[in-house]
């Protein structure tokens, strides 16, 4: 009786594990060999392959550096059930020294980062590279906690739920540790386009 109990349910198993198997993202591919998609003090352009979006975003703060961080990111591809994006741009520069909120324009997802260090405020100056999946809407939006838990502190912000993708975020500035926290917005997007848009 049990081996027939095993032969029953032991395909079920598999074709259930084989759904849900790609549930949780895999481990992160930052790029060769872990290194940082910037120097301390230098401006940096870093863009996800067509298709992918940002998963992961890692950083390493240092005061003697002027109060700098590096910046590494991974890339996965999109969902399939929102097909190739149908057009990317960057967003308006968020300026240094200032807090900020901002979301990709046109339902976009973020696809990559630009920024440039400014000497005079000890901050950067940042930029979205968003891009559109034809007319897919986002729903189920909330804020992640605040990356770093404390100004100063290396950050590891991850996503860790499939079908969950980044669209933007909200940062503090502290003008004491010259250091921002940030929150990220994240959203799922419907598996259908919608008839209308969001600015």
């Amino acid at each position: 009786m049990d081996i027939f109990l095993l032969c029953v349910f032991l395909p079920l198993v598999t074709v259930a594990w084989g759904q849900y198997s790609d549930y949780y993202y895999g481990p992160y591919n930052y790029g060769d060999n872990d290194e940082w998609a910037n120097v301390y003090r230098q401006g940096f352009n870093f863009q996800c392959p067509h298709g992918q979006v940002i998963v992961a975003v890692r950083s390493v703060f240092s005061k003697k550096e002027g109060s700098d961080r590096l910046w590494n990111y991974a890339c996965m591809p999109a969902s399939q059930s929102l097909g190739e994006p149908t057009e990317c741009w960057w967003e308006e520069i968020n300026r240094a020294g200032t807090e900020w909120y901002q979301t990709c324009s046109n339902n976009g997802l973020v696809a990559g980062f630009q920024s440039q260090y400014f000497p005079s405020v000890l901050d950067r100056e940042w930029q979205f590279y968003c891009c559109r999946y034809s007319r897919r809407c986002p729903y189920s939006c909330w804020l992640t906690t605040e990356y770093p838990g404390h100004y100063g502190e290396d950050m590891d912000m991850m996503m860790y739920t499939y079908d969950y993708y980044i669209r933007g975020a909200t940062t503090t500035f502290s003008s004491v540790h010259r250091d921002r926290q940030w929150k990220f917005i994240v959203c799922r997007m419907t598996d259908y386009d919608c008839p209308f848009q969001n600015v």
